[in-house]
């Protein structure tokens, strides 16, 4: 079994926010590859799929950015899992928008729902997905960048990255990163 973390923050408000790209990619992930209904446990929501005959439990924390390990550490420590068989989604600033790259271990490089995963486990031997976001700039502007919604110019690249990451979750699943990452790359941007 593996569990899939897509980090976000739970408000409805905030369900469009850059910074909510993880719990996108996940939404996405469950419904092409027809998970089981979201319900609540280990203080997030949960969905149980098959990807390539690999079990996966996809949690999305209901514990805000900044205390996802709270949810994530339960589910590990539940199912036995260990951090090698987490793979976070999760938005990248340090990306342009669109692009994507596949990762194992390594710091939290400022993003707190890392922190907080690192904080919880033990540990940051554990996948990452960073999803390209882009940068706005300067550091003071990151925080409102974040937690501001994706724009209508945005969707041009969101909606075939996060389709491109379903449609290349197999490959994800069998523990294929650079195959993966490729696939992606060629989905989204065709030769």
């Amino acid at each position: 079994m593996l569990l899939w973390v897509g980090l976000g923050n739970p408000e409805p408000g905030m369900a469009r926010n850059r910074h909510n790209i993880g719990f996108m990619a996940l939404d996405v992930i469950a419904a092409r590859h027809r998970f089981s209904p979201w319900r609540s446990r280990f203080k997030g929501l949960i969905a149980e799929g098959d990807i390539g005959g690999e079990k996966i439990l996809a949690l999305k924390p209901m514990t805000y950015m900044n205390a996802s390990g709270e949810a994530v550490q339960p589910a590990a420590a539940f199912y036995k899992l260990p951090p090698e068989a987490i793979t976070t989604f999760h938005d990248e600033l340090d990306l342009v928008p669109g692009k994507m790259r596949v990762k194992f271990d390594g710091g939290a490089a400022g993003h707190n729902g890392l922190r907080s995963m690192d904080r919880q486990l033990g540990s940051s031997d554990y996948w990452r997905v960073r999803l390209g976001i882009g940068h706005p700039g300067a550091k003071e502007l990151v925080l409102p960048y974040v937690l501001g919604n994706f724009s209508k110019d945005d969707v041009a690249w969101l909606v075939p990255l996060l389709d491109a990451v379903a449609d290349a979750a197999p490959l994800l699943a069998a523990g294929k990163a650079p195959d993966f990452m490729t696939r992606v790359a060629l989905l989204t941007h065709p030769v």
